[in-house]
């Protein structure tokens, strides 16, 4: 039985632990015996004087509360396996996660997010087409070592830094803000790094995008998307407010006419169509749907395709507007040709850039600002260090073009990783500094799947060429839809969340979206 099993399985890695040659950087006479065990899953490698910096604070009654700053995870001896750290749980990182031999490797994950997020089906959560917990996937899941192995860790923390020349990551847990607890700042030594830290929204210097736009790149956007689009049509239905603040409240604007915009206007469109429009009749006609994009939308797909989301997108009632965005205010955004845009909901999605971690490190950088990487994905610079996903691009020196930020580019730069570290895991080299005279094998080489998108109106695009300028399959419709659908469907990555999927599929056919605000 699971539970019986699960049980014997934790009674073993604690016997196991306590061998460990981690130790306690500091100790208190009113701790208890757990919290002490605890503890010693940390070393004092380090230094003493991170053990002095222990903060001890006498809040309340009764015994006084300890926080602890912690050394970190000390160098990995001969009789341990050699240690893999991994910074980042997006595509790239937690595919390399779920192919890493822990046979041969701990695997450490340091991430301000414990699980991997099925991005092309987000837009759908924002309007309750799915549920949120069907397009997150545990890490724990993904990696089952990480919760059971007792060399191998998650941890919910930012990199602050990497020192590459001790092969030390510095690190900061994450926490829930002012009047949480303090973050406590540790250290990991690594035999190899993977940096895999993803990027961050491009805002292009903008004034006012962070403050007031909304990002649809995690689970927490599409909640606070989709909070606020029912708090406006609430609001918008209360005595007493006028038709033009009706008109604000309800004008919702997409700023990216690339997929995520584009797929992210047609849920939308839809929900207003088949939910808004029966169960908010008093204010069904002052909701719509704004698209703001610079250039083409779907730059990257086949003409016909573009032009046939263009027309399936107006006749749904998003209305397209091509413009700059000069600046963004609380309740409108201003284009470049000096056009005032009121808004009640604001979405940002045109494309991303590096994050400042990715920035502060002293490594090349590929066109762009990335991580300059190789054709093996290392990082030339320094030993034992590679980088994969949208963080990294190839150094000009290499003649290849940077990558797309696509989530196959990293799930294939993830995959192709995680075989080289295990042959090399394997031929003695997964030590630090130990891999100089291992032959790499083949380098990486990317070859493009074809992208899709879904406009809504149970229609969709397929384009199979491999590039732009290339021939190939692409079509458009129904047929289109129902491949999106199957094509996700079976690359979401464990069967419970592709039961969840098909499920809340099946439930929203029969019985429409769910338009609770909690």
């Amino acid at each position: 039985m699971p539970w019986f099993r699960n049980l014997i399985h934790l009674s073993s890695s604690t016997t196991f632990r306590t061998q460990s040659s981690l130790k306690p950087i500091t100790t208190a006479t009113s701790l208890s015996y757990a919290f002490t065990h605890q503890l010693t899953q940390f070393s004092t490698a380090a230094t003493e004087e991170k053990a002095a910096e222990a903060d001890v604070s006498d809040k309340g009654s009764g015994a006084g509360t300890i926080a602890a700053r912690y050394a970190g995870l000390a160098p990995t001896k001969g009789d341990e396996k050699p240690r893999v750290v991994v910074l980042g749980s997006g595509w790239a990182g937690c595919r390399l996660i779920k192919d890493i031999d822990t046979g041969i490797y701990d695997v450490v994950c340091v991430s301000p997010r414990n699980h991997m997020v099925f991005t092309p089906l987000l837009a759908s959560t924002c309007v309750g087409t799915l549920e949120f917990r069907s397009v997150a996937e545990p890490i724990g899941r993904i990696q089952p070592a990480i919760s059971r192995e007792p060399g191998s860790y998650y941890f919910l923390a930012n990199s602050t830094g990497v020192d590459f020349q001790n092969h030390l990551v510095n690190c900061e847990t994450v926490t829930d803000g002012a009047g949480t607890l303090e973050p406590w700042n540790f250290t990991i030594a690594y035999d190899k790094l993977v940096i895999a830290a993803g990027a961050e929204a491009s805002t292009f210097g903008i004034r006012g995008v962070k403050e007031h736009a909304i990002f649809l790149r995690e689970v927490h956007h599409a909640q606070e998307i989709r909070r606020k689009l029912l708090l406006n049509l609430m609001i918008s239905d209360v005595p007493g407010v006028s038709d033009e603040e009706k008109r604000r409240l309800l004008h919702c604007v997409v700023v990216g006419g690339g997929p995520t915009g584009v797929e992210f206007s047609g849920e939308l469109s839809d929900f207003i169509t088949r939910d808004v429009r029966q169960r908010y009749a008093h204010v069904k006609d002052y909701i719509r749907v704004t698209l703001i994009e610079a250039n083409e939308i779907l730059s990257s797909f086949d003409d016909r395709l573009r032009i046939y989301a263009t027309k399936q997108l107006i006749k749904s009632g998003v209305r397209l507007v091509r413009g700059i965005v000069k600046d963004v205010q609380p309740e409108k955004i201003v284009l470049s040709d000096g056009t005032d845009v009121p808004y009640g909901l604001l979405v940002w999605s045109t494309g991303v850039g590096p994050s400042p971690f990715v920035k502060s490190l002293d490594v090349p950088k590929s066109p762009g600002g990335r991580i300059g990487v190789d054709e093996w994905l290392r990082v030339p610079a320094v030993q034992d260090v590679f980088a994969i996903g949208d963080c990294c691009g190839f150094l000009e020196s290499t003649g290849k073009p940077v990558l797309p930020a696509l989530a196959q580019v990293a799930e294939r730069q993830g995959k192709y990783l995680a075989q080289e570290l295990n042959r090399i895991g394997k031929a003695g080299g997964g030590r630090a500094n130990a891999a100089m005279e291992i032959d790499l094998g083949s380098p990486f080489v990317y070859r493009h799947l074809g992208s899709m998108a879904t406009i809504g109106r149970y229609k969709a695009l397929v384009d199979l060429r491999q590039s732009k300028e290339a021939r190939g399959l692409s079509v458009a419709g129904f047929g289109s839809w129902f491949v999106w659908r199957s094509a996700y469907l079976t690359r979401v990555i464990s069967w419970r969340n592709r039961f969840y999927v098909a499920i809340n599929w099946l439930t929203t056919l029969v019985f429409g979206r769910d338009i609770s605000r909690i």
